[in-house]
């Protein structure tokens, strides 16, 4: 099985994550998104897979770029979207996928479930 983990090695919660995976087992690829930067098409890609219907669900509101930018009163998805894609600090992490579906790190157990298939 291949997994993918959307990592911010600063993060407490991406850490123990990606900690709880390897002590599965599991060798997962550690995709470090604020590095290398998801784009638009991967990014509805894994919004499908989490099924969020609002890419709001996806963001890390207590940012400071998320107040700079006046997302709170934003209700356009796709402008919402954007500001993910300009800013990856705005997405909410971890996020682990195994190719067909995704599921958010928190609580980092959770993403547990893609192992048992």
């Amino acid at each position: 099985m291949s997994l993918t983990i959307y990592h911010n090695p600063r993060c407490s919660k991406s850490r123990q994550t990606l900690a709880l995976l390897q002590e599965a087992g599991a060798a997962p690829n550690i995709r470090l998104y604020l590095e290398s930067p998801i784009d638009l098409d991967e990014l509805n890609v894994l919004l499908k897979q989490l099924g969020f219907e609002n890419p709001r669900q996806l963001m890390r509101r207590g940012e400071s770029v998320y107040k700079a930018l006046g997302l709170k009163d934003e209700a356009d998805a796709e402008q919402l979207k954007k500001a993910m894609v300009e800013n990856p600090k705005l997405i909410e992490r971890p996020i682990v996928t195994d190719k067909n579906r995704a599921i958010l790190g928190r609580p980092p157990e959770a993403v547990l479930e893609l192992l048992q298939g």
